[in-house]
């Protein structure tokens, strides 16, 4: 499986009450590797999928020891480090089962077109892409993207997409469902299909959804899931959990969910996996393994 996305540090402050504006508020703060592509590489990687990161760092501190870290988990990485270029930076607030992420993409915008195509042509057994929105929702490394899904079309590969974020979501507008369109999968957390579909009924909110993608599963949190597609719509339970920081659990949701679906799974089966795996991650610090 290869994987488009983004690869950064994380500065995770959990918070010990909401931050209150001239004051101090205690945390425990943690930096770790991130970014939604490679966590969800990682957390494939964990679950024994072959997987490849495709990626862009600076070539610095940072982006070697984020490499380091992911290939010593068993990722495989394509990942293009650029000199003067700064590895991304995410910091993370979490606090009472939510999370706030300040965002710093740095060498993330400069992933290219032509680094998918070195990938897939070192990848001659990937079955699936899956593309991380950010790259999407940004113009500078939107070709990247757009290049990932038209390069595994013609090759025969099946494809998904997370939505990422409902802020980009909403400034990029109607232009991601053209982004997507006819996609094998996609996936998105409520609060991205409410900005996609509208309603507040997560079954519209797939149905609506999969008119777009073959496919479409909507990411309900503690509320578990829901899948729509040509053979119907699937739904999967919660599952209770001590929360110590949601960071994450949505890309370990993906890993759970394409790890099945793409190794044959059931839609219910495959929903049930990927719950199990979100809620596995909701009990860590950070957003790995």
């Amino acid at each position: 499986m290869l994987v488009v996305g983004d690869l950064v540090t994380d500065v995770v402050a959990v918070l010990d009450g909401p931050p209150v504006a001239g004051t101090d508020t205690g945390a425990r703060i943690r930096f770790a590797g991130g970014g939604q592509g490679a966590n969800t590489a990682a957390w494939l990687a964990a679950r024994g999928t072959p997987v490849t990161l495709v990626a862009a760092v600076g070539a610095d501190e940072p982006g070697r020891a984020r490499v380091a870290e992911l290939e010593a988990a068993g990722v495989r990485c394509a990942v293009h480090a650029h000199p003067g270029a700064a590895t991304g930076t995410v910091i993370v607030l979490s606090h009472d089962g939510e999370r706030t992420m300040v965002n710093d993409r740095g060498a993330n915008l400069l992933l290219s077109p032509a680094d998918v195509d070195a990938a897939l042509a070192t990848a001659p057994h990937a079955r699936h892409v899956h593309v991380s929105g950010y790259p999407l929702l940004d113009p500078a490394s939107r070709e990247a993207g757009l290049r990932a899904l038209a390069a595994a079309r013609e090759q025969g590969l099946t494809t998904s997409v997370d939505a990422a974020s409902a802020g980009p979501l909403r400034r990029a507008g109607a232009a991601f469902e053209d982004w997507v369109r006819g996609v094998d999968l996609v996936l998105a957390n409520s609060d991205e299909a409410a900005v996609l579909a509208g309603d507040t009924d997560p079954v519209a909110q797939a149905r609506t959804l999969s008119t777009v993608a073959v496919h479409a599963v909507v990411k309900r949190g503690p509320a578990g899931a829901v899948w729509a597609g040509p053979d119907g719509v699937y739904e999967a339970a919660g599952r209770p959990a001590a929360v110590v920081d949601p960071t994450g659990a949505g890309d370990a949701f993906a890993a759970g969910l394409l790890a099945a679906w793409v190794g044959g799974a059931p839609p219910r089966e495959s929903l049930e996996r990927a719950v199990a795996l979100g809620t596995e991650a909701v009990g860590l610090l950070g957003g790995r393994p």
